[in-house]
């Protein structure tokens, strides 16, 4: 495996792959890598002869007062890592390599809409402009097939997809599934800021998800009701939470005559902010549980 800084590097790199008529598949990351990053890595090999995973701790999807400059930056053990996956090229950019007109930029992508002014579009204005943005320059850069994103950003991935869809970019987006600690929380590399009180009760998060997803596939429909009886079990088990909310797959409003939705969820735990999804189908399909004893 080669690690790459330069955007002619990569460029130079790429276009041999592109002599030989290979497929490119691009799985983008923050670093601080973790088995949910691998899963996607080893689904990559699967889909492309050559595997393509971006490190880059993108300034311009962070808030002001989020945790950019304490993000986790361990590049020397993700390339170890991804060595023993069996991926390709790891493309570890600066700032001024994504941003080479200077930073912040004066050209973004926007999805606009009600899909990026929810949920965490509400709470972090800006974030999804600067995924989008970020995204896109991957996307020019190595030019994908298909490129592999975690459903725990569940949000992220339908801003990906519209956006690949309005601009007609020609490539695939391909969710992975959610993997998880034994205990059912997300694996997320800010799990790492969680002390230990904190990680004990970290997984009652998924577990609020599960039991509003057995409710529905049980029957109910009051899923405004659910979500506020849930809501108030967090934040009585020292949660803080942002929302709650029960959405079609396309995060449009719920209806409950469909046959599948998915129960998001945000909220703060000490300083550590967690995000989970769960996927719901109904009434006949089962939601798997994974809840702490």
């Amino acid at each position: 495996m080669k690690t790459l800084h330069r955007v002619a590097d990569l460029h130079g790199e790429l276009s041999e792959w592109r002599t030989r008529h290979e497929t490119v598949a691009l799985v983008p990351t923050m670093g601080n890598l973790h088995a949910g990053h691998i899963s996607l890595v080893e689904r990559a090999r699967h889909l492309a002869e050559c595997v393509v995973v971006s490190v880059f701790v993108n300034p311009l999807q962070f808030g002001p007062k989020e945790d950019f400059e304490r993000y986790p930056r361990t590049l020397e053990a993700d390339a170890a890592l991804l060595r023993q996956t069996g991926a390709d090229l790891l493309f570890a950019p600066a700032v001024a390599d994504m941003y080479p007109g200077g930073y912040p930029p004066v050209t973004t992508v926007r999805v606009g809409g009600p899909l990026t002014g929810i949920l965490d579009g509400e709470f972090r204005p800006g974030h999804f402009e600067g995924v989008a943005t970020v995204v896109n320059i991957l996307f020019n850069l190595v030019q994908p097939a298909v490129a592999l994103f975690g459903e725990k950003d569940w949000q992220q991935l339908q801003v990906i997809r519209r956006m690949v869809a309005d601009l007609g970019l020609p490539l695939r987006v391909n969710g992975a599934p959610t993997l998880r600690d034994a205990d059912g929380l997300a694996l997320s590399s800010r799990n790492q800021y969680l002390g230990p009180q904190e990680r004990a009760i970290a997984p009652r998060l998924y577990a609020a998800l599960c039991a509003i997803g057995e409710a529905i596939a049980a029957g109910r429909r009051d899923f405004a009701a659910l979500c506020a009886q849930q809501r108030a079990v967090l934040e009585a088990a020292g949660f803080r939470a942002q929302y709650l909310e029960v959405r079609a797959p396309d995060l449009a409003p719920p209806d409950p005559q469909a046959g599948a939705w998915v129960v998001l969820a945000a909220a703060y735990l000490g300083s550590t902010r967690l995000i989970d999804n769960l996927q719901v189908r109904a009434p006949d399909v089962a939601v798997q549980r994974a809840m702490p004893e």
